[in-house]
């Protein structure tokens, strides 16, 4: 198999100044591509600012030879996403590539959480990934050519306590990239999604020592990197942590029908080991893939036929 290259490109990767992002930002760059290391640098809670991480990562790129710029765009702000994209297509002409990966948690449980840390953490995860998506989205469009990469977790996929915020925002991944993927397909857009689990600062104190050197961010990118070269696939959840990598699928059980009468609560509570289970169970396509199997089964349970 050919060597996975980004010469030629231009990628954009958010929290790019520690960390996953850090590790990501350098393994595109030691494979070609011109990158823009985006940091507001701010701490695990998305307090405080600053440029010395973005700018130490730059310095790694261009001491490898590599070329790359700095932006401390804080990515749930609209117009500081426009100004980096628009830094980018100034300096080099087009983006390719676009890695989500910034975030800030702010745990607590929910009874105790007050809804403005909901809120930060959702717009900084969901917005801003957004926000650099859609800016990035009509470069891609008018090239015929765009990889994006959303980071969803463990959190958003099965849920983690104390992280009602960040679960939320991680979940939402899903649904963005099942969207993007068929909106971005005509024009050789692929979308998929990274479900790391790694330590880093977010993690910080909560793994043991061990398990931190197994979990090194750097065990993850090179899942990443395929996730956004030319053959990669589109609408994939990637999970990945410690150099091993597993597909998040979603599955619909084959589950019953009822008709009229036969249509309680009751009968639902009666068969609801049947309703779940995972015999015969399937992916669905999209949304009208599950409205046309609920009105199919609902056609043949009346002896109906629906062409459909």
């Amino acid at each position: 198999m050919a060597d996975i290259r980004f010469d030629g490109q231009v990628a954009i990767v958010t929290g790019a100044g520690v960390g996953l992002g850090r590790c990501h930002a350098l393994g595109l760059a030691a494979r070609g591509a011109k990158v823009v290391v985006n940091d507001l640098g701010v701490s695990t809670d998305g307090t405080g600012t600053s440029s010395e991480a973005a700018l130490a990562v730059v310095e790694e790129i261009k001491e490898m030879g590599g070329d790359a710029m700095a932006h401390g765009a804080d990515v749930s702000d609209d117009d500081a996403v426009k100004d980096m994209v628009a830094q980018a297509i100034d300096a080099w002409g087009r983006i390719d590539i676009c890695v989500n990966n910034a975030g800030i948690l702010m745990d607590k449980t929910f009874a105790k959480m007050d809804m403005a840390a909901f809120r930060k953490v959702v717009d900084v995860h969901l917005i801003g990934t957004a926000n650099v998506a859609h800016a990035c989205w009509p470069h891609m469009r008018a090239q015929k050519y765009g990889r994006i990469v959303l980071t969803s977790s463990a959190s958003g996929l099965y849920g983690n306590f104390g992280q009602s915020n960040y679960g939320a925002a991680k979940a939402a991944m899903l649904g963005l990239m099942n969207v993007l993927h068929m909106e971005g397909a005509r024009d050789n857009i692929r979308v998929n999604t990274l479900a790391p689990t790694a330590a880093t600062r977010m993690t910080a104190g909560l793994l043991p020592e061990a398990a931190q050197e197994l979990l090194a961010p750097d065990t993850i990118t090179p899942g990443l990197l395929y996730l956004v070269s030319e053959d990669a696939p589109s609408q994939v959840i990637l999970g990945a942590g410690a150099g091993s990598y597993a597909e998040t699928r979603i599955y619909e059980t084959q589950g019953i029908t009822l008709m009229g009468e036969d249509n309680t609560p009751e009968a639902v509570a009666a068969q609801f080991d049947q309703i779940r289970n995972p015999e015969n169970q399937q992916q669905l396509g999209d949304a009208f893939g599950q409205t046309k199997k609920y009105a199919l089964n609902a056609a043949r349970a009346r002896g109906l036929k629906l062409d459909w």
